[in-house]
Parts: C-alpha cells; sequence; structure tokens
C-alpha cells in the first residue's frame, strides 16, 4: 500500500475508534513499528490529533462520533427495504444463505415469512428478529462482539464455516467503489466476509445508491467478485459498464 493512502486509511481508523495503539495500527495495517510512528507523527503535524502512551487519539475538539446501529438503520430506511424486497425474490424453499451484518441486509428478514430456509448469520439484530419466523432455521456462528455493527466477528474458528453448504450470501458494505472493490470498517469482520465470499456460490451485494464511489477501511472482496449487485437506483454509467463487463447482474429495487 502507498504511503498516502495508508496514511489515509490510518486517518479514517483513527477516528472510527477514538483512540488506538500503536500494536493495533501494526496489526491491522501490517507495518512494522517504526513505519507506524512515522504515520501518526504526520497526523499530529496536521493537528487533529494527538500523541498518547503507547498510541494515538483524536483531539477532543475534533473527535468524530460514530454513529450507533440504530442511527444508521433509520437512515434512507425505505430504500433499504425496497432493496432487501428485491433480493428476498432470489431466495428459495431449501436454500442455505449467509446473512451479513448490516442496516440494509437485515430488511430481508420481513419477505422471508413463507419461505423454509436456513440463514447462518453474524447479525444479531436478525437472529432477534427471526425469533417469530419458525420456519426459518437460524444457524450463527458466534465469536466476538462487534457492538458498532450489532454483529459477531471473529478472527478464529473460521472452520466453522466449512460445515455448512450455504449457496446465496447476502452481503453488506460501508463503501463500494471500482479501484478499492467492496469495503467494510470493522477489521474483526472482515476474515469473516472474504472467507464467505470466497465459499459461497453465488454473491448478492446489497448497497443503497449513498455507498456508491465510498470506502471503508479494509476491502473484503473486488467488485467483480460479486455476482448481483442490489441497489436502489441506477448506478453511473462506470458502474453499469463494469457490471456489463464482469457478468453481474444488476437489479434496481423498485
Amino acid at each position: 500500500m502507498i504511503k498516502d493512502k495508508r496514511i489515509n486509511k490510518i486517518e479514517e481508523y483513527i477516528i472510527e475508534h477514538s483512540s488506538v495503539s500503536l500494536e493495533e495500527l501494526m496489526e491491522v495495517f501490517q507495518v512494522s513499528k517504526n513505519t507506524v510512528r512515522r504515520d501518526i507523527q504526520e497526523l499530529v503535524d496536521r493537528g487533529d490529533f494527538q500523541k498518547v502512551y503507547g498510541g494515538i487519539t483524536v483531539k477532543q475538539d475534533k473527535r468524530t462520533r460514530l454513529e450507533s446501529f440504530q442511527t444508521r438503520q433509520v437512515r434512507n430506511q425505505e430504500e433499504k427495504k425496497r432493496i432487501g424486497r428485491a433480493a428476498s425474490n432470489y431466495i428459495q424453499d431449501g436454500d442455505i444463505i449467509f446473512i451479513d451484518s448490516g442496516t440494509t441486509t437485515i430488511e430481508i428478514i420481513e419477505f422471508l415469512s413463507n419461505k423454509q430456509i436456513t440463514v447462518v448469520t453474524n447479525n444479531i439484530d436478525f437472529i432477534v428478529s427471526a425469533l417469530p419466523y419458525e420456519n426459518l432455521n437460524i444457524i450463527t456462528i458466534g465469536g466476538i462482539l462487534e457492538r458498532k455493527t450489532n454483529s459477531f466477528g471473529t478472527m478464529k474458528y473460521m472452520d466453522i464455516l466449512n460445515s455448512y453448504n450455504i449457496n446465496k450470501a447476502f452481503m453488506a458494505s460501508t463503501g463500494v467503489s471500482i479501484s478499492n472493490g467492496v469495503t467494510n470498517a470493522s477489521p474483526l469482520e472482515s476474515e469473516l466476509k472474504t472467507s464467505i465470499i470466497k465459499r459461497c456460490g453465488e454473491v448478492f451485494l446489497l448497497v443503497d445508491n449513498t455507498k456508491f464511489d465510498k470506502y471503508g477501511l479494509m476491502t473484503y472482496c473486488e467488485l467483480n467478485e460479486i455476482d448481483y449487485l442490489v441497489t436502489n437506483e441506477k448506478p453511473s454509467e462506470v458502474y453499469y459498464d463494469f457490471a456489463k463487463d464482469n457478468q453481474i447482474e444488476l437489479i434496481i429495487a423498485e
């Protein structure tokens, strides 16, 4: 990763987490301690950050509040509901599907009341919402609680996925771009998402129109690795052409 791009990603990571240690940055970005020290010194020199013992933090007057799951859930809720409805049309009786964490993927559940399926998920809100639906067989992967996404993320026990023959995955994203691919803000979840993409036969990406040309901390797959792109508006010609060239079915939710 080139220096300027790495520093920008480190900056985003620090803002998201308010404060981080040098060791955490070394692990997440796979760089040496000397490189991390030089990078955070550059951020400190810009004026928005300050060093603390063993790490770096956002200055109090510059600190960005991380939005809760509930806050994000009500944004563009009608659009997300339409996306969820459109995606549910591709789910059939007998499917074994994966439902990703996210405020868009959870909207699928309302349209599954008459389908006999098995759902593997790390989405805590989906699990709770599924309790009244006796037709849904719910399997949770467990793992480490990721509070900002109301989900389980895990850096271990990935082999549990090999026990399930998941044929369709419905994925969420912090942001999508052709250059950075499909991205995510949580390091805990990224390894899980990547494993699902590699294992699953059909991958559906559910994103509203505000997610295009945005990117989060980590790329969990390239855009050409998905099979279906489900959104609420026709994207720009660049994405339309990219989908056509890479055999990605573009689904516009009505």
